[in-house]
């Protein structure tokens, strides 16, 4: 028999652009505030969790144990375990599963989800030719030998030091340049893309000031809102931004204004039994209930970010609903062209039919509906972090209406898409 896993609430940091206010924090310094802000939250010092998922996609070599590490500088009991994570973009939304996996299947009663990024305090290397220099040094056996290993050959080159990298490895691609092909081949204009980018940002700054996000930001850094957030944008304004991917040929439509920065950010969320929530008095905000990932063969020609068109429909079916059978709809905003393409496939019925399986077209969605409090053109996409900060705040929401049902939708690098449904009877 299984148990339902609730969502008990989540708590995140500002987002912010990189190199600026957490430019010298690192994901550590991230995930130790958001952790410890939520151990506060719900008075868990030196409570023992059943497990910790949390991850980063660009870490340091040091940060190999993550988790573990902020598990133990976050107040929680040094008995709880930890798990370090990554599946790029959906990463969050992953040990959200994971999390609730373990507590449906009577592994664990609590635990916690989350993942933090920083593309601030990313990893600087030597070049391969230098490594290979650096390691042959390091098997000499004497002096003289390592003498030579270092000179043999040298060249001024070698010292060149290598940044990760955001292209797919795979085509050597940007996502933003696989986005454009695919808003040309959905069709997707650059004005119904700055629509949707400037919508993002008046619904966040509504919902700041409504107090939304009052108990779920944390102030931190000498930040209490979201660096991204433009609550003066306007659609002239970004109709004036140059094309960000493509600037040669004239048909670029993705600007800096309709696409994600690089951000730095932090999130995690409370997940348990109902008898756990119970015991500590502890109301659930939502229900898990199901969750599906997918991938496209973006190598050979489908769109890199369309893997959620995938999932979305398969999870459907696993829980015997549609499409319009939501509340809400948290569409993770990577590229407004991505979060337009994916609508339109599922309203298109040849590629419901031919791509999905399907008889007939998955249909529109109500846009009052769709990521009612802005997201992450508005807020930020520390990649890692995106999945918990919108499972916290779609968790919120059906708090706040008092029941209803939620569709969480999130594409990944590597083509790939990560997906959930929470429920509050």
């Amino acid at each position: 028999m299984t148990k339902r896993a609730a969502i008990l609430g989540g708590v995140r940091i500002p987002f912010c652009r990189n190199n600026t206010a957490y430019a010298e924090v690192g994901n550590f310094g991230m995930a130790v505030k958001t952790l410890g802000s939520l151990v506060e939250k719900f008075d868990l010092h030196d409570v023992e969790l059943g497990e910790v998922a949390f991850g980063a996609v660009i870490k340091l070599a040091a940060d190999w144990n993550l988790a573990r590490e902020a598990v133990l500088s976050s107040g929680l009991s040094p008995y709880t375990p930890a798990i370090t994570t990554a599946r790029a973009c959906g990463t969050s939304l992953d040990n959200t599963v994971l999390i609730a996996s373990k507590i449906a299947t009577g592994q664990i009663e609590a635990g916690i989800a989350g993942g933090s990024d920083t593309t601030s305090d990313v990893p600087i290397v030597y070049s391969r030719a230098m490594q290979q220099r650096l390691l042959a040094v390091n098997r000499a056996k004497d002096t003289g030998d390592k003498l030579k290993a270092a000179v043999s050959g040298f060249s001024l080159g070698e010292l060149k030091p290598s940044f990760p990298g955001v292209a797919e490895p795979r085509t050597g691609m940007s996502m933003g340049e696989h986005c454009e092909l695919m808003a040309r081949e959905w069709k997707i204009t650059r004005q119904e893309q700055d629509e949707l980018a400037l919508a993002s940002h008046l619904k966040a700054a509504a919902a700041y000031e409504r107090g939304f996000f009052k108990d779920l930001v944390v102030p931190f850094r000498g930040l209490d809102r979201d660096g991204f957030l433009r609550p003066d944008s306007t659609i002239e304004k970004l109709a004036a931004l140059k094309p960000a991917f493509d600037k040669t040929s004239g048909l670029g439509t993705l600007t800096a204004g309709n696409s994600t920065g690089l951000s730095d950010g932090a999130s995690a969320v409370l997940l348990a039994s109902e008898d756990w929530a119970a015991k500590r008095g502890l109301k659930p905000q939502a229900f898990i209930t199901y969750s599906q990932a997918a991938a496209v063969d973006f190598v050979h020609g489908e769109g890199l970010l369309m893997a959620p068109t995938v999932a979305v429909p398969r999870m459907l079916d696993m829980a015997g609903l549609t499409l319009q059978d939501f509340d809400f709809y948290e569409i993770h905003e990577a590229f407004a062209a991505q979060v337009l393409c994916t609508l339109r496939a599922w309203e298109d019925a040849d590629y419901c039919k031919n791509r999905l399986g399907r008889d007939k077209p998955l249909g529109k969605i109500d846009p009052a509906k769709l990521n009612v409090n802005g997201s992450s053109l508005a807020l930020g996409h520390p990649f890692a972090a995106t999945g918990t900060r919108i499972v916290a705040t779609l968790a919120r929401l059906l708090e706040e209406k008092g029941s209803g049902r939620g569709l969480i939708s999130i594409c990944t690098a590597g083509g790939m898409g990560v997906t959930a449904i929470l429920e509050r009877p």
